[in-house]
């Protein structure tokens, strides 16, 4: 059972130490700030803990570097023009005044069109544009479903989007249920795929442990490249805001 985390100052690196029910220490370092946790087995001392960070020194501090300087889309004000990624790829806003509904179209490989109601503000348009996104994502993701709980050998009894703010998905072992970071529309399918199965595999194994490892050795063995891909596109201007 987990115990409320500690922290343990390294050199000026805060790092949260959580105590858990497992058998080896685990490290990670997690976006959007680099936020540093250790789970550690629940009886260990802290000064084998401390040396364990210290011995991981150099890097937790590149970790939490490239962190720092991932780069941030800039501030979207949702006119004509602009930049606005989907599925990876970059396209040209065009926004056009209409009456009646308002909706978001692709048009060719460059351009996505949102038709708007005239004086609409740019929280409206956000607003549109992440609906859109939302339906986009919730058609990539049954196929992506079916196919991975066939070879993972998993079941979820549901499924969910959501915004989040520090975590690409999430899973709840016990309900059977995965959610998935509304910011996934913009990024490459393959990254989709990678935070999919990742949550699967935690219907396996709950802690990101050896045995995790493992499975995502077994299940995709080319996990750490997607994952470091996703990790380095850039995120939304305000650290993920959702």
């Amino acid at each position: 059972m987990n115990i409320s985390p500690e922290i343990v100052q390294i050199a000026n690196i805060q790092i949260e130490v959580v105590r858990k029910d497992i058998k080896n220490m685990h490290l990670a370092v997690y976006p959007p700030h680099g936020r540093v946790r250790l789970a550690v087995p629940q009886k260990t001392n802290e000064e084998v803990l401390r040396l364990f960070a210290i011995s991981k020194l150099g890097w937790i501090k590149k970790n939490v570097k490239n962190f720092q300087e991932q780069a941030r889309e800039t501030k979207r004000d949702y006119v004509s023009g602009e930049s606005h990624y989907f599925q990876g790829r970059r396209y040209i806003l065009e926004v056009k005044e209409q009456e009646g509904y308002s909706k978001v179209e692709l048009t060719g490989a460059k351009r996505i069109v949102l038709k708007v109601k005239k004086n609409s503000t740019v929280d409206d348009k956000a607003k549109i544009i992440k609906e859109w996104y939302r339906k986009e994502l919730k058609h990539q993701i049954p196929p992506l479903l079916e196919k991975w709980e066939k070879v993972i050998g998993v079941k979820v009894d549901d499924w969910g989007v959501k915004q989040m703010k520090t975590k690409w998905g999430a899973c709840n072992t016990e309900a059977k249920r995965i959610w998935l970071n509304l910011e996934l529309a913009k990024k490459p399918p393959i990254c989709l795929e990678y935070i999919l199965v990742h949550e699967l595999v935690h219907l396996h194994e709950r802690s990101h442990n050896d045995r995790f490892i493992a499975l995502m050795n077994e299940f995709m063995p080319k996990w750490r490249l997607y994952r470091d891909e996703l990790n380095n596109l850039p995120i939304v201007h305000n650290d993920w805001g959702y």
